[in-house]
């Protein structure tokens, strides 16, 4: 949150990025996503925390199903019957490969379930804040990061982590330094590949594609990690959710092909009728 503020403000202040100064009217127009943003994260951590990474990322899937629930009803959007059975199919598999999860915890499959409704939620009202005037991708990034740092920081030192993390021994060694900077760093990007992504995409496609890019990781835990119980069952589910997520893909971006395609040839016509428009009044 911290690294986001720097780069943010600096570029701000060298004018590389615009977004509106804070005042009152800013709390209002972020609210409820900076809550979401960290409700998103605690329980993100608490149940990876719990889960074995293939698993975590099998039930991150149903983040689709809510995403596209939420879109439905807060952004008022439809979706093609098409889509709609390709994040089925990503739903199906899901539940195909959690059949076969030998290591259930109650616990742990309500922390990921309310991670997936954080997760969709945020990704919604994250979509619907870009549109408002004076916010933009860069205010949204900056002002969600400036309201919660704080609240966040106390909550840490109530906890007693802010306390581990200031007395952790490596503090002392350049390397972890270095590394630990990075990640803040690319922390920074990830927040705002999302928001970007979110920004030119619908917030659906944003977390389908992330979903796509789970699902290699969860193949990966299979080989890397030993924490993964292998089950043809839960191989198969894997493998639905991937074609599922591919499916999704090539459907949303050859319709938006399609789309471009459709607006040039229309402006074209339109074009060719004014030409001809006015070589008939000129004649």
């Amino acid at each position: 949150m911290i690294t986001t503020l720097v780069v943010l403000y600096a570029a701000k202040k060298r004018k590389t990025v615009q977004f509106q100064d804070f005042d009152k009217s800013v709390l209002l127009k972020m609210f409820p996503l900076p809550l979401l943003y960290v409700g998103n994260h605690i329980t993100g951590l608490a149940s990876t925390k719990k889960l074995s990474l293939p698993m975590f990322t099998v039930l991150r899937k149903f983040t689709i199903l809510m995403t596209m629930i939420l879109e439905i009803y807060i952004l008022r959007k439809t979706f093609p019957k098409r889509l709609v059975y390709s994040v089925v199919a990503i739903i199906f598999g899901a539940m195909v490969a959690a059949s076969s999860d030998l290591a259930f915890d109650v616990e742990s499959y309500t922390f990921i379930l309310l991670n997936d409704a954080f997760t969709a939620a945020s990704g919604v009202y994250t979509k619907k804040k870009l549109g408002i005037e004076g916010l933009g991708k860069y205010g949204v990034l900056f002002y969600n990061s400036l309201i919660i740092v704080i609240p966040t920081l106390l909550a840490s030192a109530f906890t007693g982590d802010l306390h581990k993390a200031v007395t952790f021994e490596d503090w002392v060694k350049a390397t972890f330094i270095c590394c630990f900077l990075m990640s803040c760093f690319m922390g920074f990007v990830l927040m705002y590949s999302i928001v970007l992504c979110s920004h030119y995409n619908s917030a659906l496609t944003t977390t389908v594609v992330g979903a796509i890019k789970n699902v290699a990781v969860a193949f990966i835990g299979i080989f890397v990690g030993g924490d993964y119980l292998f089950s043809w069952t839960n191989f198969l589910g894997l493998s639905i959710c991937m074609s599922g997520g591919l499916v999704y893909s090539y459907l949303t971006f050859n319709n938006e092909t399609s789309g471009k395609n459709t607006e040039g040839t229309q402006e074209l016509k339109i074009h060719i009728a004014e030409d001809l428009k006015e070589k008939y009044s000129a004649s």
